[in-house]
């Protein structure tokens, strides 16, 4: 979750831009940069490794006292945390600064490599700056350049370029991850996030996925992914609401869902070396994956059916045996355990009661401890032997939904990382996982168009007083974070069950006033669920499809709605299939009136038993 900051000022804006990415710092970060134009419009950076306070030496040391310029506080996805690949990027034509993943970066790399550019630094960012700089080149101007080269990545990204030369011009792009303009009397801002831009306006245009932007001290013309240009309407935040500012979304919850892309690829940097193509385990672990028999996990709630996943995948990628178990059961169950084997725990908080009552048992019976946290300071993190972060930042909505996906994708990465260690995945094998997984955060971008078919589904849902969700392999512990999605912010009773599981009871529930979700991307198990929508479609059920294409076109049966999404590989389906479910219960709680933010009797962390 990199910050981004752009301004077109009046006078020397350096400082103000650092000040503007302090506001962003609960984002995380490990190198900062900024880059102005001084005077005849050349252009001037300043870098440093590690906190912003390394910047503002930088910069006492060599002040900057150009008018318009960009800043970022990088989190390091490509390459090393150092000042080389500090952002902002530069050429002799512009400075870029880039949040997100160009997950094509190395075909391109190679293109531009092969017509002789030369690269300085490790990251995926320094491709966009030299591609808009052949362009430029080739006797373009900046709009015509960036124009051209938008439709070129792929990927998940928010980007804002500079112009040498170019003094009252700041070109800001996104697909994916945020972007806000702030408007000004004379001036112009941009930001990754609307809370960095709080100190200078309260009126501010979010611009929509695939949009983007030309700003000049006078105004802003925005144009979307083929170039036509949009109106997006400006939008008045009152003062003091933006420390806990939703955006351009009506509820925390929606905000963190659509966050999901941004939170996923720093997650991902964390965890998976983009160059290489290889899985990096962030510290080094006081157990060796080789070596275990088995392993056991434990957790509540979501974080449960994160770990239904995580079985699946250590499994078949690892080939090692899994016991999984809510931690409420596990910690009074206490279950025999072999010295020296494995314990993994997860939880967004790190506080759970439960699952920390569970890891106390583990640690005592001579388990190695290792715990998925978003909080890296919790009382779970300090207990265990190792963590692993899950970096999806703060969530203030109730029900888990970034926290989920970042939970899965670090899980996946342990996953592969046992298997490689086993010997169980070749080095073949990792890398076309990890491919993957590098365009992950660009399916999740994508995966929203299916918004609007899932809108239109609040009414049949909101009339339901049941709803029967159904999967089978990993679709399987989806469908009950589906229904326990629904359970939680709309008050409908929903279950999840395994769709073989369909004719031993929850088949006599069916009749035309149920809707039955079934999760079902196109892999080896589809036929088998086509059966069981069959045997739903018989009794009158109603089904709402969760597919790809692929799936779609082979099921081919009338359904109340088919919500097709991108094509995924199945081993990352979960994490992207998440999505849907998510919005299926948003959309159905918000259309009866929930407060789906703040659902009754549910509390964001259950520390008490």
């Amino acid at each position: 979750m990199c910050g981004i900051v752009g301004i077109l000022g009046k006078s020397a804006v350096a400082t103000q831009i650092v000040d503007a990415l302090k506001r962003l710092e609960y984002r995380g970060y490990d190198s900062a940069g900024v880059a102005t134009l001084e005077d005849g419009g050349r252009l001037e950076r300043r870098r440093a490794e590690g906190k912003l306070g390394n910047l503002e030496v930088k910069l006492s040391e060599a002040p900057l006292s150009g008018a318009i310029g960009i800043g970022h506080t990088r989190w390091a996805t490509h390459g090393r945390p150092n000042e080389r690949n500090a952002h902002p990027h530069a050429t002799e034509k512009l400075a870029v600064v880039h949040n997100g993943i160009i997950e094509n970066f190395r075909e391109l790399k190679e293109e531009l490599q092969a017509e002789g550019v030369r690269f300085e630094t490790e990251t995926d960012t320094e491709i966009v700056a030299q591609l808009v700089t052949k362009e430029i080149l080739k006797g373009k101007s900046p709009v015509e350049a960036v124009a051209g080269v938008l439709p070129r990545l792929r990927g998940a990204f928010a980007l804002a370029f500079l112009f040498a030369g170019e003094e009252d011009q700041l070109i800001g792009a996104r697909h994916g991850p945020p972007l806000a303009i702030g408007h000004g009397e004379g001036e112009m801002y941009l930001g990754s996030d609307a809370v960095a831009l709080a100190p200078f306006t309260d009126e501010v245009t979010y611009l929509e996925d695939g949009d983007w932007a030309v700003l000049s001290r006078h105004g802003v013309q925005i144009r979307d992914l083929k170039g036509r240009p949009v109106e997006r309407k400006p939008q008045r935040i009152p003062s003091g609401t933006f420390m806990a500012e939703k955006g351009n979304h009506r509820h925390f919850m929606a905000k963190e869902i659509y966050e999901q892309p941004e939170v996923v690829g720093r997650t991902l940097a964390h965890y998976v070396d983009f160059a290489t193509g290889r899985v990096k385990l962030p510290a080094t672990l006081p157990f060796d994956f080789k070596t275990l028999k088995r392993m056991s996990i434990s957790a509540c709630g979501t974080a449960y059916y994160a770990g239904l996943i995580a079985k699946y995948w250590f499994e078949r990628l690892a080939r090692l045996p899994v016991e999984i178990d809510v931690a409420s059961e596990f910690r009074y169950r206490e279950p025999p355990m072999d010295e020296g084997e494995l314990a993994l725990f997860v939880s967004q908080s790190g506080e759970t009661a439960d699952t920390l009552a569970s890891l106390r048992y583990a640690k005592a019976q001579g388990q190695h401890i290792l715990s998925v946290v978003n909080v890296q300071t919790s009382t779970m993190a300090r207990e265990s032997a190792a963590i692993a972060p899950t970096l999806a930042g703060t969530e203030v909505g109730v029900a888990s939904t970034k926290a989920f996906t970042c939970q899965l994708t670090v899980l996946l990465c342990l996953a592969i990382a046992a298997g490689r260690a086993r010997g169980t995945l070749s080095d073949k094998d990792e890398a076309e996982l990890v491919d993957e997984l590098i365009r992950l955060p660009g399916l999740m971008a994508e995966a929203f168009k299916v918004e609007p078919r899932i809108e239109a589904l609040n009414r049949d849902l909101a009339r339901a007083t049941d709803v029967l969700y159904l999967g089978r392999g990993t679709s399987y512990p989806l469908a009950l974070e589906g229904a326990l999605k629904l359970k939680e912010i709309s008050y409908i009773h929903a279950e999840g069950y395994a769709a073989g599981e369909l004719k031993h009871g929850p088949i006599a529930l069916i009749d035309e006033d149920l809707p039955v979700i079934v999760i079902a991307p196109h892999d080896h198990l589809l036929e088998k669920t086509v059966s069981n929508m069959q045997e739903v479609a018989a009794r009158g059920g109603k089904i709402v499809l969760v597919t790809d294409a692929r799936g779609a076109e082979e099921i081919g049966m009338d359904t109340l709605a088919t919500i097709v999404m991108p094509t995924a590989s199945p081993t990352v389906a979960p994490i992207l299939y998440a999505l849907p479910i998510q919005l299926i219960a948003y959309h159905t709680a918000v259309f009866m009136g929930k407060d789906v933010d703040q659902p009754r009797n549910l509390a964001k962390s259950v520390t008490v038993e």
